[in-house]
């Protein structure tokens, strides 16, 4: 199951690792780990952010793939599962059921 993995660095320890020229190299050796799918690097509420794509078989892989940003970068992580569009389509049967369920509840101020 495709997953993003979000890792918003720790500004201190990403400024010391910066300023002693190791950053990109240790960025460089978890992603290399990690074998994602895709990876891109941007901010977050201006902190440095590194968004991973990857692939997991298992929950149980959760830890493996977190515990070298925190270890390293001191980073707070988060999962979110990603869908495709064939993805998205197999869910169609339970959005509608939820959507018959459900949307009887929107109010007219709401809609």
């Amino acid at each position: 199951m495709r997953f993003l993995l979000k890792a918003v660095l720790d500004t201190e320890r990403a400024n010391h690792l910066a300023r002693t020229g190791n950053l990109g190299s240790v960025i460089k050796q978890i992603v290399d780990e990690q074998k994602p799918e895709a990876a891109y690097f941007t901010d977050d509420h201006g902190k440095r952010t590194a968004l991973v794509i990857l692939d997991m078989k298992d929950v149980s892989q959760v830890p493996a793939l977190a515990e070298p940003w925190f270890l390293a970068l001191n980073a707070h992580i988060e999962f979110h599962p990603l869908m495709v569009a064939a993805d998205l389509e197999k869910a169609g049967p339970g959005i509608e059921k939820a959507a018959k369920t459900y949307g009887q509840y929107i109010t007219k101020a709401a809609a």
